[in-house]
């Protein structure tokens, strides 16, 4: 005769094995450290900071003081011309970055996906070895190849009988988003090239039956199954777009028209290690943060609408 059946195994609550709940800890315990470390530590710090300023007494020659200032480094980096107008700077920056790097990653990864397509594993290399350069080293490279005297491309420009500036004010704009559009391509590409993989093939078969061409199937196929993976996508580059630093900082040495705070993280910078003012530092910081995080949470909720549509 069988054995009745433990209530574990009639699908009620799983029986807790004696040291399991050890287990769990002892896995689990040097993410959350870390992540206490890395994150909740320095974050609840720049909150603390924030609501502090320094003050100096006796005309100067008293010293500085901390004192608690509430939500005055807030005011004062809302108030700023330098912080307020650096979300303009990276809003017209996303508006021709994200398109042209989007669109060329997701043509290329329809490139290769095409049944015409040939020697893919040497063009999914070829497109994604810039990403393997470091984007402070990447920046150097284009500053240098901007650079009149030294660039050969200006050379190239001039010995046709043309001229161009890449560091004037009409023009600054465009020969960055070059500088991260040629390092971020090659990556995005893969992520789509990876999801197109998951297509079934059955249903672009299906596609190819029916009498559709490549561009057809790209279109009405292909691109709608990896809506997800775009807005993945999507999503990374937003957050990593209001956090943009190297790139400007660097160009920003030879285009006079960027300033030093044309980016929120450059402004912070200038704040925290130029002006030594910690506190508008960090309460910058937890703006900027607050930012990308509101951006966050609308493309997400665009993407999920787009799901489920």
């Amino acid at each position: 005769m069988a054995a009745p059946l433990t209530r574990s195994a009639r699908g009620a609550a799983p029986v807790r094995r004696p040291g399991q709940g050890r287990a769990v800890l002892v896995f689990l315990g040097p993410f959350f450290l870390l992540f206490t470390a890395v994150l909740i530590l320095p974050v609840g710090y720049a909150l603390w900071m924030s609501f502090f300023t320094e003050r100096s007494s006796g005309l100067g020659f008293g010293g500085t003081e901390r004192v608690f200032s509430g939500f005055g480094n807030y005011a004062k980096a809302i108030g700023d011309h330098g912080f307020t107008s650096s979300f303009l700077h990276v809003a017209a920056y996303c508006a021709v970055y994200i398109p042209v790097m989007i669109g060329a990653a997701l043509a290329l990864a329809l490139l290769v996906d095409s049944a015409a397509a040939k020697a893919k594993r040497l063009v999914q290399f070829a497109v994604f070895m810039p990403h393997a350069v470091p984007g402070l080293i990447a920046a150097i490279i284009w500053t240098y190849l901007y650079t009149p005297g030294l660039s050969p491309v200006l050379d190239w420009i001039e010995a046709a009988g043309g001229h161009w500036d890449f560091f004037a004010a009409g023009s600054v704009l465009p020969s960055l988003v070059n500088v991260a559009a040629w390092q971020w391509i090659g990556y995005n590409m893969i992520i789509f090239f990876a999801a197109l993989q998951a297509v079934p093939r059955e249903v672009i078969e299906a596609g190819v039956m029916d009498g559709a061409g490549e561009l057809r199937i790209a279109l009405r196929i292909k691109l709608p199954m990896i809506r997800s993976a775009v807005f993945l996508t999507l999503l990374f580059t937003c957050v990593g777009v209001v956090q943009i630093f190297g790139e400007p900082m660097l160009l920003s040495k030879r285009a006079g028209s960027m300033g030093s705070d044309w980016s929120p993280m450059m402004f912070i910078y200038k704040a925290a290690f130029e002006r030594h003012d910690y506190g508008l530092a960090s309460s910058a910081s937890l703006l900027v943060a607050l930012v990308a995080g509101t951006l966050s949470y609308v493309v997400t909720r665009i993407g999920k609408r787009g799901d489920s549509a």
